[in-house]
């Protein structure tokens, strides 16, 4: 792949749940190999901390061994800082022993040889206890190069007095063995949108970034549609298929009927707005530090009609061993131990994310808010990774702007004629891609 590619690829992401102040770590080395890792956070902040804890556990465990030094770099709200200095470091020849990466990265990162395959350092990780959605984002023709640290998943939150003063009583609510189909949704939402004379849910619709692919592909999956093929070579056949138009014709009806608002109020939901958001596990913690009086659960994904299977999005960052680092065997043990079980209770509990290990999952659900519990329980179940595609960050654009396209008109432009277009960009993006 040309230099020039990746560096467009790898600056285009947008979504990016934390920021701060960029502040290295004082290094006080100790005998051993020095193995650097960077990471796209501050250590300021609850995951700045939990991080800390987890590096001091293995310097510990490898004192005389080995010794993890972290450079935090935060992530800007535009996906820069870290992202920019990846890119520097590649250019240069200057990358650490171990960088993070967001999951939808691994493809063009694997394929520009920026990192390395684990393989054949994971004899001893215990690979079945890891959730499949992390292995899927990890995996890029057929071999495994990145490791995610914590998981993530996304929910409809609900406000439980507005739905008790709409009339909607506790056994009308789905349940991850019975979620609501489409239609049962959409009734839902009149229902609630009659009552209120406002949208019944923040849809996030106006998210113009990473947001609107990965809490919307799942709606396409349950529908048994796609993006792009599981090689991700092909996007036309796919995202315009008659399986993706139905689906994203369920957004689409969601806007004409005035169920969802595609430009809310500002904490419309945590205002008692709107009865409904689609929002994911960063927000438990907003909710209940700021937002108190807001007595509120957390329901499943609604699903296609015709297939009523539950999928909900998955995917964070990773650990990944750079290609030319010369320690890789000490960079991957270190990847190995910040993704223990013991690790990923300290990111999880520290940082209030998803654990990416059954045996985690199954430590920590009584330490947890039932809401937590709740996404848990869903993403061990039902998660789908976004897909490894080599232009992911062109086709998550072109994603994003169909979403646009089929909600921010009055005409409301048809799903079939829009999906063609996008798709026919993608491909163009993929070939490009898989070309250089």
């Amino acid at each position: 792949m040309k230099k020039g590619f990746i560096l467009s690829a790898l600056t285009t992401l947008s979504m990016s749940f934390l920021a701060g102040a960029v502040a290295p770590t004082p290094v006080a080395h100790a005998a051993g190999q020095d193995i650097k890792v960077w990471v796209q956070f501050s250590d300021e902040t609850a995951e700045g901390k939990a991080w800390a804890k987890v590096v001091e556990n293995f310097n510990k465990k490898y004192d005389g061994k080995y010794q993890v030094t972290t450079e935090y770099i935060p992530r800007s709200g535009s996906g820069g800082g870290y992202e920019d200095k990846v890119n520097a470091g590649i250019t240069t020849n200057t990358l650490p022993d171990v960088i993070t990466l967001d999951g939808p990265n691994t493809a063009a990162y694997a394929k520009a040889k920026v990192i390395a395959p684990l393989d054949d350092y994971l004899a001893d990780a215990n690979m079945d206890d890891v959730l499949d959605s992390i292995k899927q984002q990890g995996t890029y023709d057929g071999k495994f190069y990145a490791f995610g640290f914590s998981e993530s998943n996304v929910g409809i939150y609900y406000n439980k007095k507005m739905f008790k003063e709409a009339g909607i009583e506790d056994s009308e609510l789905p349940t991850l063995q019975k979620p609501w189909t489409w239609d049962e949704f959409k009734a839902i939402s009149k229902k609630l949108t009659d009552h209120f004379k406002q949208p019944a849910i923040d849809f996030r619709l106006n998210s113009m970034d990473e947001m609107l692919p990965y809490a919307y592909m799942p709606l396409l999956w349950s529908n048994g549609g796609t993006v792009v093929n599981e090689d991700g070579t092909k996007a036309q056949g796919y995202f315009n298929s008659k399986e993706s138009v139905e689906a994203v014709q369920f957004i689409q009806d969601l806007v004409k009927e005035g169920y969802t608002t595609i430009s809310p109020v500002e904490k419309g939901f945590e205002t008692g707005v709107y009865p409904m958001v689609l929002s994911g596990s960063w927000t438990i913690n907003d909710l209940n530090e700021n937002y108190k009086d807001i007595e509120y659960g957390i329901l499943p994904y609604p699903v296609s009609n015709t297939t009523k299977k539950l999928v909900s999005p998955s995917g964070s960052w990773q650990l990944a061993v750079t290609e030319k680092s010369e320690q890789k065997e000490g960079a991957a043990e270190f990847i190995k131990f910040a993704t223990n079980t013991e690790s990923s209770e300290i990111i999880s509990l520290g940082n209030s994310v998803l654990p990416i290990r059954k045996t985690t999952i199954a430590n920590i659900k009584d330490k947890v808010s039932e809401p937590m519990r709740f996404l848990m329980e869903q993403n061990a179940a039902t998660a789908h990774a976004r897909p490894v595609v080599v232009a992911y960050p062109q086709v998550s654009r072109a994603f994003q702007q169909a979403m646009q396209d089929i909600s921010y008109y009055e005409e409301n432009p048809d799903v079939q004629q829009v999906l063609d277009q996008r798709a026919e960009e993608m491909q163009i993006a993929i070939d490009e891609a898989l070309n250089q």
